[in-house]
């Protein structure tokens, strides 16, 4: 495509990426994701001929349009443009962009703004599911403006609470795939589930590590590297996944005792680089994993008590807080989680 594509570019969260109107992107999906492809500047490490930012964070796009599903503003599609890949994939959610989809949604006109704060239902394309965000918008415009901070995003910005509804086995088709609260893959203990986000925890002491270490530091280290990946690739069938060899998901977070007063420590592979921080609804399923009794996370975790629950989610550069509602057996009914975000450019893009 030679004539420019109407996009925003948007921080959602701890990630960034291209926010699109579904009818602006080609309709056909090799077209789309070829025209993608060539948007993030991919595949190439530095990305250097496209708006991507050398990592899976910064490579990300939402596809957006007006939903016709009652009690819903607008549907949502999550695609992770790889970085040294030539690959387009659909196969997991991103709670971070999902943060500017409501912004997003409002400023083109896809939901109309109330005077002080807007509710916006959206339907997540990937999982099927809804997740309900409240946007800032003073006036009937939205803003950016405001004093929330979260861990990984310097400055504050306006609040955009998030609230995750029916997202258990939103991919694998159960929150327990395997129907165990504990595996035993590789000769390691693991919780494979999904709540939001397909997930394999273990312990950091099973594989070799305190815990503590950077995301640099784990990410040098070839012999966890290739563990990690043997054990996420045998994991891959047993969560109704299939083969993951070209896929993204599921994530291998690495658990340990809490250390800054949280309810547990993370490091998270999403799959082949450790995240900076962890991912929105990887926090919520490792949330849902330090709540299940038989899971490598539980006994670690300091979980609280009653009927809502708030666990501090400890990753690399700070934490995440993800608010647990559990029903009468225990189970995690619903969740929500804070989160931020800005409009970086408002403009056309060319590939």
């Amino acid at each position: 495509m030679t004539d420019g594509v109407r996009c925003m570019w948007m921080r959602g969260g701890t990630s960034k990426g291209g926010y699109f109107l579904a009818g602006d992107l080609p309709a056909n999906t090799e077209e789309r994701d070829a025209f993608l492809l060539r948007v993030m500047g991919s595949p190439d490490v530095r990305q250097i001929d496209g708006m991507g930012g050398s990592d899976p964070l910064t490579s990300k796009v939402a596809v957006v349009q007006r939903s016709e599903r009652d009690g819903v503003d607008v549907d949502y599609l999550f695609l992770q443009v790889f970085v040294d890949r030539p690959i387009v994939t659909d196969a997991q959610n991103c709670g971070n962009i999902l943060a500017g989809v409501g912004p997003f949604a409002i400023e083109r006109g896809l939901v109309a703004a109330r005077d002080g704060e807007t509710p916006v239902a959206i339907f997540m394309e990937n999982t099927g599911q809804v997740a309900v965000e409240v946007v800032q918008t003073p006036g009937g415009k939205v803003s950016y403006v405001g004093e929330a901070k979260i861990d990984g995003v310097p400055g504050t910005s306006a609040p955009v609470p998030c609230e995750f509804k029916d997202t258990a086995g939103s991919s694998c088709g159960a929150l327990l795939p395997t129907g165990n609260p504990c595996d035993t893959v590789e000769g390691v203990e693991v919780t494979m589930i999904d709540n939001g986000m397909p997930c394999v925890v273990m312990r950091a002491s099973d594989m070799g590590i305190s815990g503590e270490e950077t995301p640099e530091e784990l990410e040098a280290n070839e012999d966890l590297r290739a563990k990690l990946e043997k054990i996420r690739l045998a994991c891959g069938p047993m969560m109704n996944l299939g083969d993951v060899a070209e896929k993204s998901v599921p994530k291998m977070t690495m658990v340990s005792a809490p250390r800054n007063g949280g309810a547990i420590s993370t490091r998270t592979f999403i799959p082949h680089r450790c995240h900076k921080t962890i991912g929105v609804l990887g926090a919520v399923s490792v949330a849902t994993a330090c709540l299940t009794k038989g899971s490598p996370a539980y006994d670690l975790a300091e979980r609280g008590a009653g009927a809502e629950r708030t666990l501090s989610v400890e990753h690399p550069t700070g934490e995440m807080s993800v608010v647990a509602k559990l029903d009468d057996s225990g189970a995690v009914a619903s969740a929500a989680i804070l989160r931020t975000a800005r409009k970086l450019m408002d403009g056309e893009v060319f590939a």
